[in-house]
This record gives C-alpha cells, structure tokens and sequence, in this order.
C-alpha cells in the first residue's frame, strides 16, 4: 500500500471511530434521559459528524432550523390527510423542495427520521415535541464535540510539505523545459511530471480547504490561495510545453530564454517576491528586440514562438507577484516574518 493510500485509510479510520463512539454516547444520554427513540439520536450523530469542524457545525444550525419547520409542515400536513403513507409522502416532497430550494438538501435525512416518529405516534403534544427537539439536540452536540478532535498540527505540517513538493516539482519542469531550449536530451517524459503534478495540486487544494475548515481563524485560507496561486502557474508550464513542442527547430536565441528559465526555476520557492525576475524578464525582452531580424519564414516563427515562450514566463511570474500581493499584514506576520526570521536565526 502506498503512502497516500495509507494516509487516506487512516483519515477514514478516524472517521469511522469518531462515528462509532460519538453515536454510542449520543444512544447512551438519550436512554438515560428514558426519551422516546433513543437510538435515532446515535442515527443524528452519524449523519452530522462531517470531515470538518466548520461543516459539522454549519449543518447542525441548519438542521435546528429546519426541525422547526419540519415540525410545522407536519401538523399542517396531519390535520388534513388522515393515510399515514400519503401524508409522510407529502412531507417529504415539501421537505425535499424547500431543502432543495435553500441549497440545505444535507438536513433532510435527519428531519425524515424525525419525521418517521410523528408518523408513528401522531403525537404532537408538547412533551413529545421537546422529546424529539432533545434527540436533535444530543445528536449535534455530541457531533460537535466529536470533530472538536482534530489533529490540526499534524494537517499543517502535510500541507507545508506538500508546498516544498509543488515547489521542487515545478523546479524539475523548469529544469527539463530548458533543457528541450538547449537541445539537450531529455531523459524524462516531461508530460508525465506534469500530469503527476495536476493530480496532486488538486489533492492539495482539497486538503488546504479543509484544514481551513478544521480551524477557527481565517489567516489559514492562506494555504489556499498558495496552492491555487500553484495551479495558475501549473497550467501555465503546460502551455509553456506545448508551445515548445511547436518548435520544429530550435533559434539560436533559445540559449537565452533557457538561461533565463534556468535562473528563474531557483527563485520558484514560498517567500519569493519576484520583483527581480520581472525586472530581468523585461530586459530579456528587450535584448531579443535587439537581435538581428530573422532572415528566412522559418527563423521568423521561431522566434514568434520564443516570445510567446517569454509571454509565459511573464504570466507565470504575474501570478506569483500577485498571490504576494494579496497577503494582509497578519498573514505576512505569521507566515512570512516568522520563516524569515527562521532563517537569520539558523544563518
């Protein structure tokens, strides 16, 4: 079993004990509060223990709001239609388009089962009103509770790994792109790495949001906007490959855009502000518009080909300068003072 594997059953593991546990003691407060159906409190547990701490609440304030109008719709549904099979079928329609409607579809399975309880006993007194308000209740909270546990340290040290590795790889593609400008042989499929790549930033930005999810500050949608920032310039290097690919021979100035990327793939690190590798692009702009005027149709689209090529690294260069733009005063505090100030220390 690979690592992502055994890290994605270990996620799952988790999962299912925090389940497991938080729907026996939900099942146990409930009996010994002796309410009516307490084993559908466990059920409530299961459905609204969710993978992040954000969602699980979102989901259990939604679901108490929606209790109160499935409590509603009931009565009004039972004072007309005496079939228990037609009434709870209609219940379930409302229920399902208003949910639906709202974009809350994640709280019908719980007001169906409590719904399930009314069609049963056709009690609408009070107390049983309360009873299954309560079951709702112990349900969420011990759902809260149980995703409180949340080993977010160990989260952030993955993503910050996972940041070294988006930033090797991308050196590597760096690497192997100007060695096709040199016209060296390139032992690696380059359309694999960057293949293999995609696949994994979608994994980080996936795991980003949810650590995001699992915390209660929002200077952590900073893992995000890196990782998005990544993929930007992921996509740009798959053009990049592509326009390189288009060139059927290779200009005698592609030295210096390999020199360029060359320089460049050493800069592609986290606390990088690429004022510098602008400024220098800019000058190799103008150092190809002081080359000699091609002299043949052919040396004419290759060098329009290097130029796009340029135009590529500018763009993927924008993206980097305004993912660092975007960084307020106390995601700059945390995240890049406190590296910096890392690396003066070690120095």
């Amino acid at each position: 079993m690979d690592k992502k594997k055994k890290l994605r059953a270990k996620k799952f593991l988790i999962l299912s004990l925090k389940i497991s546990i938080g729907s026996c003691i939900a099942i146990y407060i409930a009996n010994m509060m002796q309410l009516e159906f307490a084993a559908s409190a466990g059920i409530i547990t299961l459905l609204t223990i969710m993978t992040t701490k954000w969602e699980t609440l979102k989901l259990s304030f939604y679901r108490l709001l929606t209790f109160i109008f499935s409590v509603g719709v009931l009565w009004l549904i039972f004072q007309f239609i005496n079939q228990e099979w037609m009434a709870y079928g209609l219940f379930i329609f409302v229920l399902v388009l208003i949910c639906e409607w709202i974009n809350w579809k994640s709280t019908i399975s719980v007001n169906a089962v409590i719904g399930s309880h009314f069609l049963m006993t056709h009690d609408f007194s009070n107390s049983f009103i309360i009873n299954e308000f309560l079951l709702v209740a112990i349900g969420i909270s011990i759902a809260i509770i149980m995703n409180l546990f949340q080993n977010a340290t160990s989260q952030k040290a993955a993503i910050t790994k996972n940041m070294r590795y988006t930033e090797k790889k991308l050196q590597f593609i760096l690497d192997e792109l100007a060695n096709y400008l040199f016209n060296k042989h390139v032992g690696r499929n380059v359309w694999d790495d960057i293949i293999s790549l995609e696949e994994d930033l979608a994994e980080f930005v996936e795991k980003a949001y949810e650590y995001q999810n699992n915390t209660f500050y929002s200077h952590p949608s900073y893992y995000i906007h890196y990782f998005e920032m990544r993929t930007k310039q992921f996509n740009v290097l798959h053009n990049l490959h592509y326009e390189m690919k288009k060139l059927r021979n290779i200009p005698k100035q592609a030295t210096i855009v390999a020199e360029y990327i060359m320089y460049l793939k050493e800069y592609v690190t986290e606390l990088n502000d690429p004022i510098e590798q602008i400024e220098k692009l800019n000058q190799l702009f103008e150092q190809m518009g002081e080359e000699e005027l091609p002299k043949s149709r052919e040396e004419l689209e290759g060098r329009a080909k290097l130029y796009h090529i340029l135009m590529d690294l500018e763009e993927f260069l924008i993206f980097k300068k305004r993912f660092v733009d975007s960084i307020d005063e106390e995601q700059f505090k945390i995240y890049w003072r406190k590296e910096v100030e890392q690396k003066v220390d070690a120095g």
